[in-house]
């Protein structure tokens, strides 16, 4: 079973950094696409970005330029940088697996991100 553990979010004035971590057990890490989702209050999980296997990745229009998704495979961990922070990326940060129809392991506690303008 796949437990996933973020980390890294806080209070951040607009404009500001944050790096979100995500650490993952399980030894197929390796060879999963994995995701950075968001949801913010009344709202549905969105997936805001993406990162294959090899290091391809994938963006939401709305972080594009803004947000960097990197993956360290032998740590199995996946990172969000997210720079250029606006109040409208507040919400809740998970990391799951992207890509598979739907099918997500068990998702985790995720880590708030509160811009304040």
């Amino acid at each position: 079973q796949v437990q996933l553990v973020e980390s890294g979010g806080g209070l951040v004035q607009a404009g500001g950094s944050l790096r979100l971590s995500c650490a993952a057990s399980g030894s197929i890490f390796s060879i999963t696409t994995m995701g950075w989702f968001r949801q913010a209050p009344g709202k549905q999980r969105d997936l805001v970005a993406s990162i294959i296997r090899t290091g391809n990745t994938y963006y939401a229009d709305s972080v594009k330029g803004r947000f960097t998704i990197s993956r360290d495979n032998a740590k199995n961990t996946v990172y969000l940088q997210m720079n250029s922070l606006k109040p409208e990326d507040t919400a809740v940060y998970y990391c799951n697996r992207a890509g598979y129809s739907g099918s997500y392991y068990p998702w985790g506690q995720g880590t708030q991100v509160t811009v304040s303008s």
